[in-house]
């Protein structure tokens, strides 16, 4: 593509905006359109860095270390939300760590002293945290700043995205009906915001497949506590059955949480599928379709490398 071309970004969460990000300040003309700006699920992400559970692996290594990178950059400024913050990978089942978390910065393994009671072993390391309502208005500035546009509709097909020489499908979960993709399913998952106790380091545990997750991330005056990863779930009020239960697993860990205000909840469903979908296809009118879905729950984590791996693939410089 040359400079100047126009590009119709679909889907305004953490994926498509970053993805926009990147095309418009190569110089291509941007056009998001999204029903939701931003992204709901986006908003009600925890979030930490982590490649957690995304397939295909060598692909999903790339591009987590891309965005790392660029997360290290953002957090030199307050102002984009990511600050790189130490804390605790615990299990109480003694597992390893997992490769990506031996080479963060401050990695080591945790004195017996350091974990909470019915822990077995831990680790620490350095990592960025994203708030991420302020991460993405950061994105949207960006954007705009570089040209972009932003319309608010909903598409019934990507053909509804009206005339471009380029498509980048950053549908999430809408793209089991836009593409359609049949192998595309939600995740529930839900967060709690209460007001910060003290707290200036995470938590985090790993629970593997259970739907029950218990990790808490502080960004300034709040915590953002969670969650759940409910298989197939669709409905995005908040569960207070739920939520009672990650305040209960998270002040087990940390008491002063037990009295925290409670601010707001957040529920979002992860867009999964067996293995992260980033390819090109071209279409019968001749238009070039990039998708770009299918994260589960490492959106953010992998959405510099996804963003720069799109602009690849339409040979945007």
């Amino acid at each position: 593509m040359t400079a100047g071309e126009r590009v119709v970004v679909v889907g305004a969460g953490v994926a498509g905006l970053t993805a926009a990000v990147v095309l418009a300040e190569a110089g291509a003309s941007v056009h998001v359109i999204a029903e939701q700006v931003p992204g709901g699920t986006s908003l009600a992400a925890g979030a930490m860095w982590g490649p957690y559970l995304v397939e295909p692996k060598d692909k999903v290594d790339q591009w987590g270390q891309r965005s790392l990178e660029v997360f290290r950059e953002l957090a030199r400024d307050p102002a984009t939300g990511v600050r790189l913050t130490s804390g605790i990978e615990a299990s109480r089942t003694a597992e390893s760590a997992p490769d990506w978390a031996t080479t963060l910065p401050g990695f080591r393994p945790c004195e017996r002293a350091e974990l909470p009671a019915g822990f077995t072993a831990g680790y620490r390391f350095t990592v960025p945290l994203i708030d991420m309502p302020t991460y993405l208005d950061h994105l949207l500035r960006r954007f705009r700043e570089a040209g972009g546009v932003v319309e608010r509709r909903r598409l019934t097909s990507l053909s509804d995205a009206g005339p471009a020489s380029a498509i980048v499908n950053c549908a999430g979960l809408g793209a089991r009906d836009l593409v359609p993709d049949p192998d595309l399913r939600p995740i529930l998952g839900q967060h709690v915001v209460v007001t910060n106790p003290g707290l200036t380091e995470f938590f985090s545990e790993d629970t593997g497949l259970s739907p029950d997750l218990l990790c808490f991330y502080p960004h300034g005056d709040t915590v953002v506590l969670g969650g759940t990863a409910i298989d197939s779930e669709g409905d995005l009020a908040p569960d207070d059955r739920a939520a009672a239960g990650i305040l209960a697993r998270c002040a087990e860990v940390e008491p002063r949480l037990a009295q925290a205000r409670v601010l707001e909840h957040r529920v979002g469903a992860r867009p999964t599928r067996a293995t992260v979908r980033v390819e090109e296809e071209t279409r019968e009118d001749g238009i070039v379709v990039v998708h770009n879905y299918g994260h589960g729950g490492a959106g953010v984590t992998l959405s510099w490398g996804c963003a720069e791996e799109t602009r690849a693939l339409l040979s945007v410089k």
